[in-house]
């Protein structure tokens, strides 16, 4: 009940909306359990077994206004009855129907407020979520599948609001309804309610004995369904790939797997859940059954009960299985609810750490220095060992060095993708990790060796780089980038759309977009990380001719796998299993280096 909780505190924005909803239920319920008694003077009608004459009743104040408002009707009743029968049908049935009505309307009305309610509760939870989930840390993502996160945002949110919201419809209306009704039937009988209080508890614990493994199934069938999405999305990814080596039959068979599973559990877990309908229906028609026997002695033998207020009684009887049988369905819905809470929580109390009273530096002005640090992704596998480097403001500095060397956990560490295990990184004398995040990423931007671009048009996605830029500014960071050229030439220019991914475009074109991106936020420091190193000879050079015109008057780091591109870099440090082994500028490391020198020779005799 504790994940209850924490989806409750999601309903306070909408409290007008919960009193509305309460207002109209406890209306609704009311007008529900009146619609039985107003049976009462039509079946008397029929039956003719009022016989008794009534006087005007007088009003004696709001404490006796129930029995001033039966005796008003039995007044009018009794007098029509006498006078003319068919009048006294007339009235019972005008009278029925006008308290259904109500009862509907009422009940429409409390369902009005409630959606807003539940579809806004809804909203805010996803909306949170996502926030969240893009504020994580890059590490929290390399343990999980993106499919299961999906998952958590699109069905799970929805499988708490099928189940939480839907309960807080069931504890205003449902057990109002039982109440007035409950109270009706002591009115008219006490000894046949005794049967029904017994009933409601007991089939409370048995419906509850029947779901207590619900919550541990709906664990393992939310869990399967982010597996098979993940596989779904995964396969979007690598369709080209899945193609080209024929492996369709190897995926399906992987995808069908996933989905056979999720089958199993589901049948299991609906199963279960589908109990609570039969159950609690045949618990109720056991009491019914029960209450005919005993109420038909009643009427019958003992006459101490009028047959129309026995058949009303039995009306109102069968009106709290209606409830009775949502409320014990809830005890399904809560325990499948508390699984998708549970994973939806999971994410919502993660932490995104600042540091207490973080700087916010909005400017560069003299180095970057790495200090010592150390990490490892599999502990105890150092990747970066007693790493220190110092970039003075305005140099070029290159990292190159074999896969696996640590020259790409150099740069995720200065994004603060992964936590710092030993050492720091320091700009102008300044821990990062002591910055605020947002005002850290605000002086660099980052042109990364996979061109990561959105399913939108070319100036929106040139404009993330700065969002308040205007048009001038966009086309002269493409002109900067080496790309206005193809924009321009383009039907649409730059409001064509780009597809997934950018997949409309060709590479070279793809990480032209990225540079300008790039290049209109102006920052004093850019990252370059294996910007050209996907790419063919023709789309490299203008690429590499748009990457030296962002790199101008500004402090720029790079990541290099083609040694060609890094020949004018102030410093060049070379990298093997975390540590630095040579560093100098290219003429140096040719004249003195063995590794460096090797990679050159390796490269050119590769061309």
């Amino acid at each position: 009940m504790n994940y209850l909780k924490r989806i409750l505190v999601y309903t306070l924005p909408y409290k007008k909306y919960i009193v509305f909803n309460i207002l109209f239920n406890i209306l609704y319920a009311a007008f529900s359990a009146l619609s039985f008694v107003a049976l009462i003077p039509m079946l008397e009608v029929l039956f003719g077994s009022t016989k008794k004459t009534y006087t005007i009743p007088t009003y004696n104040g709001i404490m006796d206004l129930k029995n001033y408002l039966t005796d008003y009707l039995n007044y009018y009743m009794t007098k029509y009855m006498n006078e003319n029968p068919l009048i006294s049908l007339v009235i019972a049935i005008s009278l029925i129907i006008s308290i259904f009505l109500l009862k509907n309307v009422f009940g429409y009305l409390a369902f009005f407020f409630i959606n807003f309610l539940r579809n806004g509760v809804l909203k805010d939870i996803r909306d949170e979520i996502y926030g969240k989930i893009i504020r994580l840390p890059i590490s929290y993502f390399s343990d999980k599948k993106k499919g299961d996160t999906i998952a958590r945002v699109a069905f799970d949110v929805g499988e708490v609001n099928n189940s939480f919201l839907s309960i807080l419809e069931l504890i205003i209306k449902e057990p109002l309804t039982i109440i007035f009704t409950l109270t009706l039937m002591f009115n008219l009988s006490t000894k046949l309610t005794i049967f029904v209080i017994v009933f409601i508890p007991i089939s409370g614990l048995i419906i509850s004995f029947i779901s207590k493994k619900l919550s541990s199934y709906s664990q393992i069938v939310f869990k399967e369904q982010g597996n098979f999405l993940s596989i779904l999305e995964e396969t979007l990814n690598g369709i080209r790939i899945i193609n080209v080596f024929n492996v369709q039959k190897l995926f399906y068979a992987k995808f069908q797997k996933s989905t056979q599973k999720f089958l199993n559990y589901s049948i299991r877990l609906e199963n279960r859940q589908q109990l609570a309908s039969p159950t609690s229906e045949f618990l109720g028609i056991s009491v019914i059954g029960i209450l005919l026997w005993y109420g038909g002695k009643m009427v019958l033998i003992d006459q101490s009960l009028a047959g129309p207020v026995f058949l009303s009684y039995m009306a109102l009887a069968y009106n709290i299985l209606t409830p009775a049988k949502a409320i014990s369905k809830s005890f399904y819905a809560i325990k499948k609810g508390e699984a998708a809470a549970e994973r939806i929580i999971e994410i919502l109390d993660k932490k995104v750490k600042e540091a207490p009273n973080a700087i916010v530096k909005t400017d560069f002005n003299d180095k970057i220095l790495f200090d010592k640090i150390s990490f490892d992704y599999i502990k105890g596998e150092k990747v970066l060992n007693n790493f220190t480097l110092e970039v003075k403001k305005g140099q070029t500095v290159a990292l190159v060095g074999e896969s696996g060397s640590g020259k790409t956990t150099v740069i995720n560490l200065f994004n603060r993708f992964y936590k710092l295990e030993k050492g720091n990184i320091l700009i102008d004398d300044i821990p990062i990790n002591k910055m605020k995040l947002s005002s850290l990423r605000s002086l660099y931007s980052i042109v990364t060796q996979d061109a990561i671009l959105f399913n939108d048009s070319i100036y929106n996605n040139i404009l993330i780089g700065k969002e308040s830029a205007t048009k001038e500014e966009v086309i002269e960071a493409a002109k900067t980038a080496n790309a206005h050229e193809f924009i321009s030439g383009l039907k649409e220019g730059y409001d064509t759309n780009i597809g997934d991914g950018g997949n409309k475009l060709s590479g070279g074109q793809k990480q032209r977009l990225t540079i300008a991106r790039a290049i209109l936020k102006k920052p004093p420091i850019l990252i370059l990380d294996e910007a050209t190193s996907a790419l063919d000879t023709n789309s490299e050079k203008l690429v590499q001719v748009a990457l030296e015109n962002a790199m101008k008057k500004r402090t720029s780091i790079v990541i290099a796998h083609r040694l060609s591109t890094i020949q004018n870099a102030d410093l060049i440090i070379v990298m093997q299993k975390g540590e630095i082994v040579e560093k100098g500028s290219h003429n140096t490391l040719i004249k003195n280096s063995t590794l460096y020198k090797k990679y050159v020779q390796m490269q050119s005799f590769n061309k």
